[in-house]
């Protein structure tokens, strides 16, 4: 893949800020030094997820012969951290800007690969919770947070990447967002239940 330092910086700019909204919206803002380890978790469990999400657009982009660059939203980015506050996350801190000739499939195969990626992470942080209880206190969160992020981006809305999958086929945008579902709720209620978490 081909990026430009720009693209990295909004990148890592994006990444930090997604990543402390996060974390105070689970924690609460502190100026204590476990606030740190926090933010230190959200960085890899958000992170992953925020990235390969990104990356997984541009990837598939280029492929198919277009520019492709991230370019974060400040303003998005800021409202992310204002809510953060009340408890809340918004996660809209930018995306993936195309340039190219691209058919409706081929749009949405872009846009569905994002989504999709959250849920496989999820689901890899899942496993290793299970084969090692040790890492459950890090890898829950970060299977919860992927698959809420693939589920929240499922949306039929303009801006989400569900919209472009729903209006090109309805069909398989329910199984996705079926999947997303069942992955979001039922592996919480999953772990609450199996290892009384």
């Amino acid at each position: 893949m081909k990026y430009s330092k720009t693209e990295i910086m909004h990148l890592l700019r994006a990444w930090f800020i997604i990543s402390l909204a996060f974390s105070i919206a689970f924690a609460g803002f502190s100026l204590d030094p476990k606030f740190l380890l926090v933010i230190l978790v959200a960085l890899f469990t958000v992170g992953v997820g925020f990235i390969f999400h990104e990356l997984g657009h541009k990837y598939l982009a280029q492929k198919y012969g277009c520019w492709a660059e991230f370019r974060a939203n400040n303003f998005m980015l800021g409202l992310a951290l204002v809510f953060s506050f009340f408890g809340f996350i918004f996660a809209a801190p930018g995306g993936v800007y195309i340039k190219g000739y691209l058919t409706k499939r081929k749009t949405a195969y872009i846009s569905l690969i994002g989504p999709v990626i959250n849920l496989a992470v999820g689901l890899v942080f899942g496993l290793i919770a299970l084969l090692a209880p040790v890492t459950q206190v890090v890898c829950i969160p970060g299977m919860m947070i992927n698959f809420w992020l693939g589920l929240f981006n499922l949306l039929p809305f303009p801006m989400f990447d569900g919209f472009k999958v729903y209006i090109w086929n309805k069909g398989i945008y329910a199984i996705f967002l079926v999947l997303a579902i069942v992955l979001t709720f039922g592996s919480g209620y999953f772990f609450k239940t199996t290892l009384g978490l």
